[in-house]
């Protein structure tokens, strides 16, 4: 049995000159009753003729090419003008001339070239068919034809408007998805830089500290170790990432929480960074993306940690208040100057990014005993 809440999708996957055709055919059917006989449009006055054989060949110029108003409006138009020409001079008057007012404004929404042009030659062509009718015996007078005329140029408005209308809505379409697709781009990119930067100073650190630990066979042991383990934690969250620009995986983002600021802490200290971790209050039940920025903050402020004051003090105060998140990581001054893996300076102003885009406050900068990261995160009832 047919599923019939299938069927508007499937119209919808139909051919249009399938679909147009229906409307055509129906058209068609409607203006051969003979009920309807002579209560067309009449444009002239001309006496009415009864529909005889060349009737039907009449209706059918005027209402099949309209099968293919999408697909080539330009002849759609004309072959169903000259239709409507015939029919009139014929006196006919079938309910079929309503085909031109439909060609009229399928042409001016899909006519994409050469409009202008179309609108002139029609215009000069209604002339000559005018003097024809007058020929034939016509009573309309002048503003009979001008009437009739505009309301032709209604209809070509009508189509022009929805042309516009539907442009419209494209390019806004488009700006969205450009802007999205912006969006994302930046999202990644932050990313990125969050887990790569991390990992690999972590990775720098270790295996420059590791040198220095060749005559104690176990202190280097423990160190290449943890230089593995960081590599694979970077390979795993590089698979993931990957794995979610992939829509063939179906993979939801992974989207650390700040509930494993401690597995982040003890992976810092691996790397000879000393910090000490302390938590105030209780983790928020709803957190939303600010459990994920104060993740990153701590995270961008380790690495900066690794890179630019290896081996100084470094504390990590995290509160959980009803409403926010507040994040506090102070690091003192290196013992000594060492080159650092250098830095891009992205790191701070994304998380800048990331907490003033929740309505939070984003503050680092250099004290008289170190550097300080905080940041106020809003979150809970107030996201």
């Amino acid at each position: 049995m047919i599923d019939l809440r299938q069927v508007p999708d499937r119209w919808r996957r139909t051919d249009v000159v399938v679909r147009d055709l229906v409307l055509a055919l129906v058209l068609m059917i409607v203006s051969l009753t003979p009920a309807l006989d002579g209560h067309g449009t009449q444009v002239g006055n001309l006496p009415t003729r009864p529909a005889d054989a060349l009737a039907l060949g009449v209706v059918a110029l005027e209402c099949l090419p309209l099968a293919l108003r999408r697909r080539l409006p330009i002849v759609t138009l004309t072959l169903v003008a000259i239709g409507f020409a015939i029919d009139q001079l014929s006196g006919y008057h079938t309910v079929a001339g309503s085909a031109l007012p439909i060609a009229l404004i399928s042409t001016a929404v899909h006519l994409a070239h050469r409009r202008w042009m179309t609108v002139l030659i029609a215009s000069i062509a209604y002339v000559p068919f005018a003097v024809a009718l007058n020929r034939q015996g016509s009573t309309e007078g002048v503003t009979g034809y001008v009437t009739f005329y505009l309301a032709l140029v209604v209809a070509w408005g009508i189509g022009s408007w929805v042309r516009l209308t539907r442009n419209a809505e494209a390019e806004r379409r488009r700006h969205i998805a450009e802007t999205t697709r912006s969006t994302e781009r930046g999202l990644i990119a932050r990313d990125l830089h969050d887990i790569v930067t991390h990992h690999v100073t972590a990775m720098v650190v270790q295996a420059e500290a590791a040198r220095y630990l060749t005559a104690a066979p176990e202190r280097l042991d423990d160190s290449l170790n943890a230089i593995t383990d960081t590599g694979r934690r970077a390979i795993s969250d590089l698979r993931h990432l990957l794995d979610v620009l992939n829509p063939d995986h179906g993979v939801e983002p992974r989207t650390p929480a700040v509930g494993e600021l401690g597995a982040l802490v003890e992976q810092t200290r691996q790397a000879g960074q000393p910090v000490e971790f302390t938590e105030e209050g209780e983790p928020l039940e709803i957190a939303g993306s600010a459990e994920v920025t104060a993740y990153r903050v701590v995270q961008e402020a380790l690495t900066n940690a690794l890179k630019y004051a290896r081996g100084s003090r470094t504390t990590v105060h995290v509160r959980y208040g009803e409403r926010e998140i507040t994040v506090k990581v102070h690091t003192g001054e290196p013992a000594e100057r060492t080159v650092s893996p250098g830095g891009s300076g992205r790191g701070l102003t994304g998380l800048r990014e990331r907490v003033e885009v929740l309505g939070g406050e984003f503050t680092a900068g250099a004290v008289d005993d170190g550097f300080v990261v905080q940041a106020r995160i809003p979150a809970g009832g107030a996201v």
